[in-house]
């Protein structure tokens, strides 16, 4: 039970990061960061469809295409996610409603977009060989697919973690998202630092669509089967704690398992859902709640 938590933590965790940097930092509601994951995911399509139609059908292709799919769906969605912020993002910073508004009508265009261009149907992506199977240790089944995305997650979260606090980027970032104006003030150009930040945060969401090709099929509404437990995870977390992000993702996914065999999948969903609505009437800022000197 702890595994197969841990494991679905760790997908809530990959989906969860680059949402946790768009609205967690800059505090935008981006309803489109679904449609992100949903382009890293094509992104993992198209670079198979290309070495197959190059290399042909060997397995050989299988065992290294993976390997190039990861950058490009980073890519991909963080060029989307630019394009996006230079033209919709920019004039709504400091409005909640609007922003939500506005990329919800984004979120539907990349959706029909996905069908004209794919197809209404869910595509197939095969996986690599070294993502198939399991191992056993006392009865207990390990899969190769499931071990992967722990470790993938832990990777994504400790080169974010660097980025923020060890880099004079981060420094800039953060200061940015704390103070706009004392950080313009200081010569950091601000609307060069939102732009990088939320293309950022799309490119995690395009790794989080990578990696869920590998579990299952890639349709134009992947990413909105993930959206609200996204905005749960970072918000029972802490709104911009990398670290709340990380506990609450991961303590979800082992209570939701562990519910489950006691209760069933739906109604083992709606305890963790009720448990989060409590929690949050008792503790609104999450786990670990942003400290400020604001009166707002």
């Amino acid at each position: 039970t702890c595994f197969r938590g841990l494991s679905l933590g760790s997908v809530l965790l990959v989906v969860s990061l680059g949402l946790g940097v768009t609205f967690g930092l800059m505090g935008v509601i981006n309803m489109a960061h679904g449609e992100m994951i949903a382009i890293g995911a094509y992104a993992t399509y198209m670079t198979e469809s290309c070495f197959h139609r190059f290399f042909g059908q060997s397995d050989a292709v299988l065992e290294y295409y993976f390997i190039f799919a990861i950058p490009f769906s980073f890519l991909l969605a963080a060029f989307f996610g630019l394009v996006m912020e230079r033209s919709v993002i920019r004039f709504l910073y400091k409005r909640p409603l609007e922003s939500l508004l506005a990329t919800w009508g984004v979120s539907l265009i990349l959706q029909q977009a996905f069908r004209f261009i794919f197809g209404a149907a869910n595509r197939q992506v095969n996986s690599p060989t070294w993502l198939l199977g399991s191992f056993e240790i006392h009865d207990i089944t390990f899969g190769y697919n499931r071990i992967f995305v722990i470790i993938f997650a832990l990777l994504i979260v400790f080169a974010t973690w660097l980025l923020m606090t060890r880099t004079s980027l981060g420094l800039c970032i953060r200061a940015v998202m704390q103070n706009n104006n004392m950080a313009a003030s200081m010569g950091i150009r601000t609307d060069r630092m939102r732009m990088l930040t939320f293309a950022f945060g799309s490119g995690l969401a395009g790794l989080a669509g990578a990696f869920l090709s590998q579990i299952g099929s890639v349709g134009p509404n992947l990413g909105q089967s993930y959206i609200v437990d996204s905005f749960m995870v970072v918000v029972a977390g802490g709104v911009g704690n990398i670290i709340g992000t990380v506990i609450s993702a991961l303590g979800i996914g082992v209570v939701d398992q562990a519910l489950q065999p006691f209760f069933g999948p739906v109604m083992g969903r709606i305890c963790v859902l009720a448990g989060i609505i409590v929690f949050l009437q008792w503790h609104p800022g999450g786990l670990f709640p942003a400290k400020t000197r604001s009166l707002d």
